[in-house]
């Protein structure tokens, strides 16, 4: 049953307990303490009527009619409250008429705390003599009023306490009800984050811990959903990244590799009709075939660029070394002015097959922008081992392409090519950063490898 009940209930029967629990040790207190009270009240007014007759009959002798003046003060004496006082003569008659009864009608204390608080009654008889004839007056104790009095303040603690008890439950119930609230919000919340409604957001209410929950609760609502964003943003991207790359080789495919075959073509006719004629030229022959060789050449170098574009060759066969050393001698072959420095430090390690491919994907993307759109004659790539802040020791690869050309423009903006590539490290837990300056432009990427850093 415990394990069925929600956090409001769970506080509420408890709180119910407590002060059930709290009434009755209040009520079991006076219970207990009942049965003191009125002993000492008892032998208390005995005592005190017991020297209140000594101090009377002491002169009762001395009165005009004695026997009538012990006569009218034990009826006196009969009427006091806890106590009845009979005379009696030396053989024990009693002489005084007996005390009345209390109304049998008036409902009293219960028998079991009657028995519970003073089992018996007290007895005290008081010696008496009146011209030398013996007597007593026989005080007995009476204490029935006084147990309906404390009877009557337990009846009356109990229901006073039960009243108090009761408004302070519900005045707690309403007070943790108020506070307990967020937990509807905080519940209704979380399952529309569930369902994919990643706008939803809770109320901010209740307790200052309930609010913090809310809070954070509704910044973690809003960073899961900006993720949801970037991720669809992402995946768009990639898409289009992916159409314009297949758009811009089968652009290369027209411009270059189309002119490239109709020249040969063309020189390949030309050889067909020397060949045909009687006495074809050794000059004309040398001049068809040079050129035909010098298209070839230049088509091999355009179908090697395509294909490095589309997969480095000999990257996963040869390693990272050198298939930069392959990247950066085929730039060199197209651009001998340029010169290209690359450093990879021999404390990288292994990296992995995913992280080869970034890295490597991030130098051709540097080199192709410098060479196209920088105009640097020196380049400088740099790979060593990192540290990513606020990764645990995570191993990173930091990798910076450096030119000396003139940098980018104020307020431009990284082309689709820097985009996609920032885009893919990020998605592998990486950054990239671009910096440009009056020395050229700096590419910078941390691109996570797997491993961890050994401390220094």
């Amino acid at each position: 049953m415990w394990q069925n009940l929600s956090l409001r209930g769970r506080i509420n029967l408890l709180l119910a307990l407590l002060l059930a629990l709290g009434l009755a040790v209040n009520i079991g207190r006076q219970v207990a303490e009942a049965g003191p009270r009125v002993q000492a009240e008892d032998q208390s007014v005995i005592r005190l009527a017991r020297e209140f007759i000594e101090m009377i009959v002491a002169d009762l002798n001395e009165a005009p009619d004695p026997d009538a003046r012990l006569n009218q003060i034990a009826r006196d004496l009969n009427r006091l409250r806890h106590v009845s006082i009979a005379l009696r003569d030396a053989g024990g008659n009693p002489l005084t008429p007996p005390r009345p009864e209390t109304d049998d009608d008036a409902q009293g204390p219960p028998a079991w705390f009657v028995n519970l608080v003073h089992p018996e009654q007290t007895a005290v008889s008081v010696p008496v003599s009146v011209h030398g004839k013996p007597g007593s007056l026989v005080i007995t104790s009476h204490p029935n009023d006084e147990i309906a009095e404390i009877w009557d303040a337990i009846v009356t603690q109990l229901e006073v306490g039960s009243v108090i008890a009761l408004a302070l439950f519900l005045v707690m119930m309403n007070v943790v009800g108020r506070a307990l609230a967020p937990l509807e919000s905080l519940t209704q919340t979380m399952g529309e984050l569930e369902g994919g409604r990643y706008d939803a957001r809770a109320t901010p209410g209740g307790a200052p811990e309930l609010a913090a929950i809310c809070t954070k609760l509704n910044h973690l609502a809003a960073t899961l959903g900006e993720a949801v964003e970037d991720k669809r943003r992402l995946a768009e991207r990639a898409v289009s990244l992916q159409d314009l790359e297949r758009k811009e080789i089968a652009r290369e495919l027209h411009d270059e590799f189309g002119p490239y075959l109709f020249s040969l073509r063309a020189h390949a006719s030309a050889l067909a009709k020397l060949v045909d004629g009687r006495a074809p030229s050794a000059d004309a022959v040398r001049k068809h075939g040079g050129a035909l060789l010098e298209q070839i050449n230049a088509l091999q170098q355009f179908t090697r660029r395509v294909l490095e574009r589309l997969r480095p060759v000999g990257l996963a066969e040869l390693g990272l070394g050198k298939a930069l050393e392959s990247l950066s001698r085929l730039w060199r072959e197209s651009h001998p002015d340029v010169t290209i420095e690359t450093t990879i430090s021999p404390a990288l390690g292994v990296t992995g097959e995913t992280a080869d491919l970034t890295i490597y994907r991030v130098v051709q993307e540097a080199l192709t922008n410098a060479f196209r759109h920088a105009g640097a004659t020196a380049i400088n790539v740099v790979i060593e081992p990192a540290e990513q802040p606020g990764h645990n020791g995570r191993g990173c690869a930091r990798v910076r392409v450096s030119d000396n050309g003139h940098g980018m423009e104020p307020g431009q903006k990284l082309g689709f090519g820097l985009v996609g590539m920032r885009e893919r490290i990020l998605a592998l837990g990486g950054t990239l950063n671009v910096a440009s300056g009056e020395g050229g432009v700096t590419v910078e990427a941390l691109v996570p490898t797997g491993g961890l850093i050994a401390p220094g």
